[in-house]
């Protein structure tokens, strides 16, 4: 069964027509009412009890209206209550999209400017060290982090073949001993946070680790993505070395 709902502003004129009648009915039930109303020979109403019955009944009715309106005010101004936290609530989410998009914003145009600052891959260790260095600098302007530590590892060996200790500006630190064991079976390290390459057909592992109880999901994978970065320009540039390598061998033997 429906609920039948009631425009305030008509139950407060309703009301004050059934407001207004009764005090006409007040007024003027002497002179409408004259003597007796007779229903059959033995059922007479009198003049009195006329009047009475149907003042009692415009009373009633009035007061009838009168819940009915200020329950109908009730629920409009729950009703006003409710949209004005529905209003809030999405002014607050829309805050917060807006604040979201911003910070992607900034993230997106940190990423574009760390991979369209590369014109080429390094061709020399010296040259692979300006890069760590120059990632380094880059994880440090996605995280908020004091300073981050990036280690290349023979994974055969368990040996650091690469690293680079990155400190953001006017800060001081100490070098952290992180264990290459840890790092390869993955152990959690406790106010630690760490981002491993994630290739699985090379004998190396690239990580980072920072000073920092957790880092969000964007983070993560634009710091993924460095770490890979990373790994291909050392792949590339230790296949290059050895190609070298090999070149300069086979002219030694062609001299001889």
């Amino acid at each position: 069964m429906k609920n039948i709902n009631f425009h305030p502003l008509f139950l407060k004129i309703l009301y004050l027509i059934t407001f207004f009648m009764l005090f006409a009915f007040i007024v003027f039930t002497p002179s409408l009412i004259n003597g007796p109303a007779r229903i059959t020979e033995k059922l007479v109403f009198r003049e009195d009890t006329i009047e009475g019955s149907l003042l009692c009944v415009l009373f009633l009715l009035s007061i009838l209206i009168l819940n009915l309106y200020k329950g109908e005010v009730y629920k409009h101004k729950e009703q006003i209550k409710k949209a004005n936290k529905d209003k809030m609530a999405i002014a607050d989410r829309l805050h917060s999209s807006d604040q979201y998009i911003g910070m992607l914003n900034v993230q997106i145009n940190e990423i574009k400017s760390i991979f369209n600052s590369i014109s080429k891959y390094p061709e020399t260790k010296a040259e692979l060290k300006e890069t760590y260095r120059f990632f380094g600098k880059r994880i440090l302007g996605i995280v908020n982090s004091n300073w981050v530590l990036i280690r290349i590892i023979n994974c055969d060996s368990q040996r650091t073949i690469g690293e680079h200790f990155e400190i953001r500006h006017s800060y001081s630190a100490d070098y952290p001993h992180i264990s290459n064991r840890m790092i390869i079976e993955d152990k959690t390290i406790p106010l630690f946070t760490s981002v491993i390459s994630n290739p699985e057909n090379l004998n190396i592992l690239v990580f980072c680790i920072m000073p920092v109880d957790k880092i969000n999901k964007d983070q993560r994978i634009f710091i993924q993505a460095i770490i890979n970065e990373i790994t291909k320009m050392f792949v590339i540039l230790q296949s290059s070395l050895y190609k070298n390598e090999k070149l300069l061998s086979v002219e030694d033997n062609a001299n001889k």
